[in-house]
């Protein structure tokens, strides 16, 4: 997997503070964000790029692992374990002296040191692909092995995105990953991605992809659960007489009655026409359209002598 800079992605020096961290990835969160850049193929992996970057030095105790180990951050807990079996001597680990056949050398990866008297473990020949000249032997039992590391990964949809049933392509550490995304899903939704995850050490299984689902504002549609909630802009000559209104819905424009003397704010509900509810095929949530009532503007002389002639029979 190819090294990635973090604090390049955002911007910032390795000294920043993590109000900057999230000021820099708010900035270009914005900036990238694939419903604002629907012409450039390259914003979205940039945009997810920004959000793995972000996840990590967001989160102390990640940004920590990640000063220390760089590249493989993601295996620190194994560094740490294999560093205090050697100092507790071996405990477990060795049988091959040194990396690359010096039995008195280390090797650094981030800033950890490894090596010297006790050698390598098979843990270590996989991570960092090397032998060293006198053979090795295993030094845990079957199933012995480390489970890969969990990854974490957002996906980016638009409103009308969520609501239909389709594949995408996600680019995790590297590697796409094709997936189905059911329609109904939720802003802020996880879904897990059994053995997605990172490869597994000395044997072990490969960890988990656990994808949030992030989902923009719409400029038309306000959804709650699986209702859909829009505003419906009447005049004032069908509010008070009644009339037709065009409303917008998930799958286009449809036409509403509306009855005299409709009073601004009322609602209407449009059974099944919201949004569809997750992974039940065929069910929707509800529309409702809340009329909004436009006062006409710019008004003639003779149209305003109208409207004071209906104010002085009301009275």
């Amino acid at each position: 997997m190819a090294y990635i800079d973090y604090y390049k992605v955002l911007g910032v020096d390795k000294s920043a503070s993590q109000n900057d961290i999230k000021k820099a990835y708010r900035k270009l969160a914005r900036k990238y964000h694939p419903d604002l850049n629907k012409e450039d193929a390259s914003a979205k992996a940039k945009f997810q790029e920004i959000n793995e970057a972000n996840e990590v030095l967001s989160d102390p105790e990640k940004r920590k692992k990640y000063d220390e180990y760089g590249e493989n951050w993601k295996h620190a807990d194994q560094f740490e374990e294999q560093k205090r079996q050697r100092q507790q001597g071996g405990g477990g680990f060795g049988g091959f002296g040194g990396f690359g056949g010096n039995g008195g050398e280390y090797y650094s990866s981030g800033g950890a040191d490894f090596g010297g008297e006790g050698g390598f473990s098979d843990f270590f020949e996989q991570m960092f692909g090397g032998r060293g000249g006198g053979g090795s032997r295993r030094s845990r039992g079957a199933g012995g092995g480390f489970r890969g590391q969990d990854l974490n990964a957002e996906l980016a949809l638009s409103l009308r995105d969520a609501s239909e049933t389709h594949k995408q392509v996600l680019n995790v550490n590297g590697k796409q990953v094709r997936i189905t995304i059911p329609a109904g899903v939720a802003n802020g939704q996880v879904i897990k991605l059994k053995g997605y995850g990172g490869e597994g050490a000395n044997g072990g299984p490969k960890g988990d992809l656990y994808i949030t689902f992030v989902i923009a504002d719409d400029p038309i549609f306000k959804r709650v659960g699986d209702d859909l909630y829009v505003d419906a802009e009447l005049d004032i000559y069908a509010a008070v007489l009644g009339g037709e209104v065009e409303v917008d819905t998930l799958k286009g424009k449809v036409k509403l009655k509306v009855k005299p003397e409709t009073q601004p704010g009322t609602k209407v509900r449009l059974k099944g026409q919201g949004f569809p509810v997750y992974k039940k095929d065929g069910q929707f949530g509800h529309l409702i359209v809340t009329y909004q009532v436009k006062i006409p503007t710019h008004l003639t002389e003779r149209q305003k002598e109208l409207f004071r002639e209906l104010q002085s029979m009301n009275k």
